[in-house]
């Protein structure tokens, strides 16, 4: 009779077990990294509706919601890295980038939309 009570026993304890392992490996896949969210104006101006952006140190992705007709992209740039997105027009898109503790820039690189005031400081904690 011992048997009939311990089967079910290490059957449930297997199975809590492999439940333990599926959300460790999706955890460690998932988690790696921060996004942000930016928008550039939608009326076409040349400005993001953010100057400044806080994230933790590690991979940090910018997504960029470009609604207006007006090419625009986002780069990220300081402490040795230089990473671009796409450039869109009424579209999304996002760059990413391996980041560290420190202050960086992020700018629209399309000709003349940074000198415009289309960029901003991120800050990596």
């Amino acid at each position: 009779m011992q048997r009939w009570i311990l089967v079910p026993a290490v059957a449930l304890a297997l199975a809590l077990s492999g439940c333990g392992s599926d959300d460790g490996g999706g955890g460690g896949s998932s988690g790696g990294g921060q996004k942000l969210a930016l928008a550039a104006d939608p009326g076409g101006a040349l400005k993001f509706d953010k100057t400044e952006l806080t994230a933790k140190a590690g991979k940090v992705t910018i997504d960029l919601d470009n609604p207006a007709a007006i090419q625009h992209a986002v780069e990220i740039e300081g402490n040795g890295v230089e990473a671009e997105s796409d450039t869109v027009t009424d579209a999304k898109t996002s760059v990413s980038a391996d980041l560290k503790a420190g202050t960086y820039e992020f700018y629209c690189p399309v000709p003349g939309h940074r000198e415009g005031g289309m960029e901003g400081t991120l800050t990596v904690e």
